[in-house]
């Protein structure tokens, strides 16, 4: 395109991921459409020629500022449900099964707040990207009337059905009463998990993840201090037992919240308002919950064929039981890295999308992979061969840390997959490919997964090794089909079909 003219120029920095180049001409006309070529977007306005870009330097210091918070944040989440286990277990192994049970019941409750978070992040990452701030502060406040009221429904649940739900699950009569109490104490707390979700999921599309990370610190300080009086009944007339820990974590997590809405109402501009819904927002809802559904969706069916291969879990007894609690909690450590990047560059996927930077999206996603496989390999690697030992400081019982040894070096394998499908996954929402993720995910989860775990883990005898084998065949199958779908961009036409307006 050619300019007669060009009066000025000059450099204008937007925010800590693009700089813009502002050059004066004489445009062909005051609203030519936006172009995209070679990582650049370039808009036409009355007059102005502004030419966006994401510096190489630029996007590999914002990936680094924006993962170690995250990956600091997670880690310290992962530690307020396994701080339970782990102070329970020098007291009681019934105690161990028992929240292992209840915590993977309320994990498949809590992705209804996910829906709306995982939402929240990417439409305001795209809206931030592409300028437009107008709709910011209804998304935020959409966000959290729709959890509050889904928090509401969910601690409901939890209050009449527990102990039905734990029938079908075949839950040992040992463990039952500790694990209904633990229940319902930790869904009556449920409403403070819902706002804390949609405020980390707010200050992330924000890019402030320090924020929440020292919140994190503050919560698991107050459970690890809280657990330690109420567990072992320190002043009181009786130790609590699983009971003091369920109490811990939910003053934990009150405490958190009241930081998080001080630091929100401080930080971020502009904050929710109510008259941001009148008149309701309902084109907005419902953009949230396409977004949400589909992409919540995908971690529902995991954690529901999870919730399952539990139940097969539970037919082979307590040292299996004790095993695949400690296995799984050591797994979490394997892929807290991916879980970290992937988020991260879920969000600066999110501002490229919607600036429609596609090219720089493409590198992003493909460096974020090299990194979070190499990591989880490595991670993986060190694990196996230092069961014995991390296994040994849990429990003494020789069977279980025989068991873990083999559990670990399968898991090897199992985190190569899931390293590629966390980042695949994030990606692909934020791109707007939102329905292939959970399309995939329910065939393979399921009729891979859940087949594989029943007939090498119940029908050939194989125990907790056929059930991991299985989960490992899941993962590596989703992360080539992954792989394929990045490589055919079919998310591109997406993104451009659904693209923000600025």
């Amino acid at each position: 395109m050619k300019e007669k003219q060009k009066e000025k120029s000059g450099s204008l920095k937007i925010d800590n991921l693009m700089t813009v180049n502002v050059h004066k001409f004489k445009p062909k006309a005051l609203s030519d459409p936006c172009l995209c070529y070679n990582n650049k977007a370039i808009y036409y306005m009355t007059g102005v020629k502004m030419t966006t870009t994401f510096p190489e330097n630029t996007k590999k210091e914002s990936l680094f500022k924006l993962t170690w918070p995250i990956f600091v944040e997670l880690f310290l989440q992962m530690l307020v449900g396994n701080t339970d286990q782990m102070m329970v277990g020098q007291v009681s192994q019934t105690g161990v099964g028992a929240i292992g049970n209840a915590n993977q019941i309320i994990n498949v409750l809590l992705i209804s707040f996910s829906i709306i978070s995982l939402a929240t992040t990417i439409l305001v990452s795209q809206n931030m990207g592409a300028k437009n701030y107008k709709n910011v502060s209804t998304i935020y406040t959409l966000a959290l009337i729709v959890n509050l009221v889904f928090s509401v429904i969910i601690s409901a649940i939890l209050l009449f059905f527990t102990e039905s739900i734990y029938h079908m699950l075949q839950v040992p009569d040992a463990i039952m009463p500790e694990t209904v109490a633990y229940t319902r104490i930790i869904g009556a707390g449920l409403f403070l998990q819902a706002v804390f979700l949609t405020f980390s999921a707010i200050f992330r599309s924000n890019r402030l993840m320090k924020e929440t990370m020292f919140v994190s610190i503050i919560m698991n300080v107050l459970n690890i201090g809280g657990n330690y009086i109420l567990i072992n009944g320190i002043g009181l007339p009786a130790p609590l037992g699983v009971t003091g820990a369920a109490i811990s974590s939910n003053i934990a997590k009150l405490v958190g919240v009241v930081i998080v809405v001080c630091l929100f109402v401080k930080k971020i501009k502009p904050g929710m308002s109510l008259k941001t819904l009148r008149p309701f927002p309902s084109a907005m809802l419902k953009r949230l919950l396409f977004i949400g559904i589909p992409s919540g969706g995908e971690t529902l069916s995991w954690t529901l064929s999870q919730t399952v291969t539990m139940g097969f879990v539970n037919l082979c007894g307590a040292v299996v039981i004790t095993t695949r609690v400690y296995a799984v909690m050591f797994a979490m450590i394997t892929y807290l890295y991916s879980n970290a990047i992937s988020q991260s560059s879920q969000v600066l996927v999110g501002y490229m999308i919607g600036a429609r930077e596609y090219d720089n999206a493409d590198r992003r996603v493909k460096a974020t992979l090299r990194s979070s496989v190499l990591v989880s390999f490595c991670v993986a690697l060190l694990l196996f061969v230092f069961s014995d030992q991390i296994f040994g400081f849990f429990t003494s019982d020789p069977e279980v840390i025989a068991l873990g040894k083999q559990v670990m070096f399968i898991d090897i394998f199992l985190e190569l997959g899931r390293a590629v499908n966390m980042v695949m996954v994030r990606s692909l929402q934020a791109a707007n490919d939102i329905l292939f993720p959970i399309a995939l995910g329910i065939g393979s989860q399921w009729f891979v997964s859940v087949v594989l775990c029943y007939v090498l883990g119940i029908i050939l005898g194989w125990g907790l090794i056929g059930i991991w084998i299985a989960m490992a065949c899941d993962e590596i199958l989703r992360a080539a089909m992954f792989l394929v779908r990045w490589k055919r961009r079919k998310w591109m036409d997406l993104s451009i079909k659904n693209a923000v307006k600025a």
